[in-house]
């Protein structure tokens, strides 16, 4: 059972929500995001829709569910069988036939266990309903005994009903926890943690739970708190797993206290060896170890939560993993560089990252800025490097901006678009199709196209070149470099110049300022192909790989 879509309305943090385009084959889902950006919310509504299986009454109309309490919550989740569960907040339905005592189990992060307290056994049979789970996702979680307590119950069952009960409990038992321990905090004589001993709360003591490191032996207690989180989610998944073989799992904040290769391992270790296969695990993290994971695993997906207004509806869908930028709620695009030591790191324009980053260019990083401003101050401030449109540039304007800007890139055609729908371009992808493609044609028809607007867009030159950033510093005041991109002559020059450019009937001449994101936009020749595709031409990565390297 795996989600592939979620909506929330009026609910906690969100007026509308909605997570879409979930593959039913991820087994990871990833939710990254700063502090307070809304994870913690969705596991809200996991919880509260675990009442519409187990008949709790929970009161939607309180302040903690409902984001305005005039108005409706609702929470509604698809399964990847076409099932779904939901609430409106006045009556709760389900499509699903769950297999499992709950559609959803989850820890809060409110989990941790300083040292042990318990000096008897429990119901070790009642933890089958998920009795103990707290109400809300602000609730401290206390199921921790009671796993450690389920644990060595069966221990003990297995003392009195086997012949050689020493084999099977290793087996059973000690075996998995120290195989998970070392996949997580690896051989090393000095990091290694195993489990040695583990002996139910009898006779007034609590459980005896004995790891050995090097050549000390350790009392639960005594452990770390990163060591203790590990243990925790381990112990948990023993007991409780095979009683949710058909579950949507949801940990929150599993990365405390980890450092980010231990982080790495543990996200590793429990989604490929701890969640049961028809099970979905749902985790929310700032971590970079997290995200590292994440983005190389194929079963997984991430959904970044970071810097949205959810006063305002909102539809998230999984991120791209070549997108450097979900590194960023890890660490800060300012540490870029150092995390990407072998790497040249460009600042380019909003979504031409996307094209970027699937041309396979070497050793090279696409990070996405606002704007064309936004990326030309990035480069201008520091030692990053940067890729612009050319806009309506003129190739004396070019040659000036890369003698003062040698780190800003400028394409050599006005935008992305340009490179990708270049004859040239075009030729090659249809050529990987074994498609025919006449390039002659195309060209008179984006000549005839460009001759309908040419006038139009001639016009409007001179205005449009003041919004450019370049020499805008003091130290060009009044001067003519400056006077470039002001309502001055040197500005009127270039625009005229780049106008003649544009009415010319040379494709060379017109092609390097017309726009063609936003013209020619009709012709048959460039519908229904993936800009995602153009951009893996051996055209296009040659263009762009000569570009960078000037």
């Amino acid at each position: 059972m795996r989600i592939t879509k979620l909506e929330l309305k009026n609910f906690k943090r969100f007026t509308d929500l909605r997570i879409e385009h979930i593959p039913p084959q991820a087994k990871l889902v990833l939710l990254i995001g700063s502090n307070g950006s809304g994870k913690s919310s969705v596991f809200d509504a996991f919880q509260y829709l675990n009442s519409i299986k187990d008949g709790k009454s929970r009161d939607v109309q309180s302040n903690y569910f409902r984001k305005n309490i005039d108005a409706i919550t609702e929470a509604l989740v698809f399964f990847d069988d076409g099932s779904k569960v939901g609430t409106n907040g006045k009556a709760n339905f389900s499509t699903q036939s769950f297999h499992t005592s709950s559609p959803f189990y989850g820890r809060t992060s409110f989990r941790q266990l300083s040292r042990l307290t318990k000096t008897s056994l429990g119901n070790i049979g009642s933890i089958q309903s998920d009795f103990d789970r707290p109400d809300f996702f602000i609730d401290r979680d206390n199921r921790f005994e009671n796993d450690i307590d389920h644990i060595t119950g069966n221990i003990l069952k297995e003392v009195f009903q086997l012949q050689n009960p020493a084999q099977v409990i290793s087996e059973k038992y000690i075996n998995p926890i120290n195989r998970a321990l070392e996949n997580i905090f690896g051989h090393a004589n000095g990091t290694k943690l195993s489990l040695v001993e583990i002996i139910p709360p009898l006779e007034g003591k609590v459980a005896q739970v004995i790891f050995k490191k090097g050549t000390s032996t350790i009392h639960y207690d005594l452990l770390s708190a990163g060591e203790k989180e590990v243990f925790n989610v381990i112990s948990n998944l023993m007991s409780r797993r095979d009683l949710f073989q058909e579950t949507i799992y949801f940990f929150d904040e599993m990365d405390l206290h980890l450092n980010t290769k231990i982080q790495y391992n543990l996200l590793k270790e429990i989604t490929e060896n701890w969640i049961p296969e028809k099970s979905q695990l749902w985790t929310a993290s700032h971590s970079l170890g997290f995200i590292e994971y994440a983005k190389h695993a194929d079963q997984a997906i991430i959904i970044d939560f970071d810097d949205y207004d959810f006063d305002q509806p909102k539809v998230l869908t999984p991120e791209a993993k070549d997108n450097p930028d979900i590194y960023e709620i890890a660490v800060g695009k300012e540490f870029l560089s150092s995390l990407f030591r072998s790497m040249d790191v460009y600042f380019v324009e909003n979504k031409d990252q996307d094209y970027y980053a699937v041309a396979g260019i070497d050793k090279a990083v696409f990070v996405a800025e606002k704007d064309r401003n936004s990326v030309f101050h990035k480069v201008r401030s520091g030692t990053f490097k940067g890729i612009v449109d050319r806009d309506y540039l003129s190739d004396e304007d070019i040659e000036l901006i890369k003698a003062q800007y040698p780190n800003l890139f400028v394409l050599p055609y006005y935008s992305i678009e340009n490179l990708l729908y270049h004859p040239a371009n075009l030729a090659d992808y249809y050529k990987g199709k074994n498609q025919s493609f006449d390039k002659g044609q195309y060209i008179d028809d984006l000549r005839t196209a460009k001759d309908e607007v040419v006038e139009r867009l001639a016009y409007t030159l001179a205005t449009k070149r003041l919004e450019y950033p370049y020499f805008g510093e003091p130290e060009f005041l009044a001067k003519p470099l400056q006077n470039r991109f002001k309502n001055k002559q040197e500005n009127f020059d270039q625009a005229e110049f780049i106008g003649s450019s544009l009415k010319s009937s040379n494709f060379e001449d017109f092609y390097k300022n017309l726009p063609m994101k936003s013209y020619c936009t009709h012709l048959q020749q460039r519908q229904n192909i993936p800009k995602s595709d153009l951009a893996k031409t051996k055209w296009f990565h040659k263009t762009m790989s000569t570009l960078l390297q000037k």
